[in-house]
């Protein structure tokens, strides 16, 4: 059962997403939704397209691979779903739209991982709007209230709000993630749904793309244990390879690594957040290398063989999983405001060691900063991480630098989002919202 006119199944749960696939539609002739498998991008495709071709069902991929063509043929907007199965696809809509004199909104192609860059030879820039897709935001799942907006922020609207939830309730949100179908399922049943995604991305997607299976789990393991840091493909091939300190790591396993941690983040399970350099700086002084955190917190937990009880016993790994749950839901959001930059979401570090979890920058140079603490009890150490960045960012009148818009203190645990007398939000996640 769908709505009339359109394919939007009957049980769709609306998506912060939606209104960028209308607004792209409306710019460009062809718009694709990439994201992990089972983040929900087919649906909410489907919940704007006419028809659709799903390019790995039955006979379509023999005969799309023999005419990419026949996978465009329908009603408009038509969504060509998993379309990377055959590269040849990406070319034949891009001529497609050049063909189309300026008509807007024709296809919708969906993808759980990018080919190589030899399998498409144009980017598409132009004809071809990209939109990224996350598995669902607690906004999204209905577990955050959404009363502190994110584009309200940085309007410098702002009300205090009481929030319910508790460390148990973190610890289970960060286990049964945001997949689409599991948002009603306990966490130890939408863990084995976890364990089967990981399973099917080492056992079938990796060798797919001529990646090495069991290697691929290694590595994947070794950056869930490094979750949010910029680790060097050297920490990490000394645990894919287990290697002692001392001992050296070969070329060979180095260059692999690389090449499968690349992997994975074209399978778009592994997420980059690269270092922000504002315009005050030098890039030489802010030269970072990116942080790694995966699509959803869940892969991390799955990756570790953790559960709701045993994060609670390991607040070093839990305020980890947090921070990547916070960081999902921060990019999502930030990629909705209406002039959110290229890439919205980074984070700082300077020469001289300081450090900042998250910057969402928009369009117009404007930005704001976040910290992330699993508890209330460092609060005030991250706060003062903020303002400290603030101060030393603003103190050259020569640089013009742009204030922030707000300085914010994202909480797994708190009763209530407040702001505090030096200006510094405090607000729990479970109230945080586009």
């Amino acid at each position: 059962m769908v709505d009339e006119g359109t394919l939007r199944p009957s049980t769709y749960k609306p998506r912060i997403v939606d209104a960028q696939i209308e607004r792209y539609l409306r710019l460009f002739g062809a718009v694709e939704v990439s994201g992990t498998k089972w983040c929900g991008k087919t649906w909410s495709s489907l919940a704007h397209g006419r028809s659709v071709t799903y390019v790995d069902r039955g006979s379509n991929l023999e005969v799309a691979t023999a005419d990419p063509g026949y996978a465009l043929i329908g009603e408009p907007p038509h969504v060509i779903d998993e379309w990377q199965r055959v590269p040849a696809i990406w070319d034949t809509v891009r001529h497609a739209v050049d063909g189309a004199a300026g008509e807007k909104g024709l296809w919708l192609l969906t993808g759980s991982s990018t080919p190589s860059d030899d399998a498409v030879s144009h980017s598409g820039a132009g004809r071809i709007g990209r939109i990224r897709m996350h598995p669902m935001t607690l906004q999204e799942s209905g577990d955050s209230s959404g009363f502190v907006s994110l584009a309200a922020l940085f309007d410098g609207a702002f009300a205090p709000t009481q929030c319910e939830g508790g460390i148990e309730q973190i610890a289970k949100l960060v286990c049964r993630g945001g997949w689409p179908e599991q948002q009603m399922a306990a966490p130890e049943d939408a863990q084995v749904v976890v364990r089967e995604y990981l399973a099917s991305i080492f056992e079938k997607s990796v060798p797919r793309l001529g990646g090495d299976s069991s290697l691929a789990q290694r590595v994947a393991v070794s950056l869930a244990r490094n979750l949010g840091q910029s680790s060097t493909n050297l920490t990490l091939a000394r645990d894919a390879f287990a290697l002692g300190e001392g001992e050296k790591v070969p070329d060979g396993q180095l260059r692999q690594v690389s090449e499968l941690v690349a992997l994975l983040g074209r399978l778009y399970m592994v997420d980059e957040v690269p270092g922000w350099v504002p315009a005050s700086r030098s890039p030489k002084r802010m030269r970072t290398k990116p942080k790694r955190y995966f699509a959803d917190p869940s892969i991390a937990v799955g990756l570790m063989g953790m559960s709701p009880a045993s994060l609670l016993m390991d607040w070093q790994t839990f305020g980890l999983a947090f921070e990547n749950l916070c960081m999902r839901d921060l990019d999502v959001y930030a990629r909705a405001l209406p002039d959110a930059a290229s890439t919205p979401l980074r984070y700082y570090r300077d020469d001289s060691g300081l450090e900042v979890d998250a910057v969402v920058e928009r369009a117009d140079g404007r930005w704001g900063a976040f910290e992330v603490k699993l508890s209330q009890a460092k609060v005030d150490e991250a706060a003062r991480t903020l303002l400290r960045m603030q101060g030393k960012l603003l103190e050259s009148k020569a640089s013009r630098m742009v204030p922030p818009s707000f300085l914010c203190v994202l909480t797994g645990v708190g009763e209530a989002a407040y702001q505090r007398p030096d200006g510094v939000y405090v607000v729990p996640i479970c109230s945080l919202g586009a």
